[in-house]
């Protein structure tokens, strides 16, 4: 199963950048044996500043076909790291080819694109900047691929 993460906003170099983008090579070399991966940001702004909706409009484009959608919003069930691991495990088994993590901009995710969401998932009852919630999106793909290949990098 491949793994988007469809984000509002372009990442520039910097630490944020090489954070994700170091979590996202892990999980696609562990995954790959499990069926999980590759792990692929995809990137839009809205330059003409329409909001969520036009935001929406731009996630929507970048979501494949069939794919498990989760959105990341901070009223979205809180979950614990192996359960996470055990809902991409069953995607995967089920025969599901590709899950989209949408993340939105500033004002969040359009109630529409919200509504078509498979799972809404949060980090917390605090709101994370959205470059944040990227990196933390990008180790729990890791460690979803770790507990499930039954590597020690996850500790209960």
């Amino acid at each position: 199963m491949k793994l988007h993460i469809c984000a509002i906003g372009k990442l520039r170099k910097g630490p944020e950048k090489a954070l994700i983008d170091d979590y996202l090579d892990r999980a696609g070399k562990t995954g790959r044996a499990l069926g999980l991966g590759p792990c692929t940001l995809h990137e839009a702004e809205d330059k003409k500043g329409g909001g969520m909706a036009a935001e929406a409009e731009l996630l929507s484009r970048m979501i494949p076909e069939g794919a498990a959608l989760v959105c990341l919003d901070e009223r979205g069930k809180l979950m614990t790291s192996p359960d996470f691991a055990d809902q991409l495990a069953r995607w995967r088994d089920d025969g599901i080819r590709d899950a989209a993590f949408v993340i939105g901009g500033a004002d969040g995710i359009d109630p529409a694109l919200r509504a078509r969401a498979d799972l809404s998932i949060s980090f917390g009852k605090m709101v994370w900047p959205h470059m944040l919630a990227r990196a933390m999106l990008s180790e729990q793909l890791y460690r979803a691929a770790t507990i499930l290949a039954g590597s020690p990098y996850h500790r209960v």
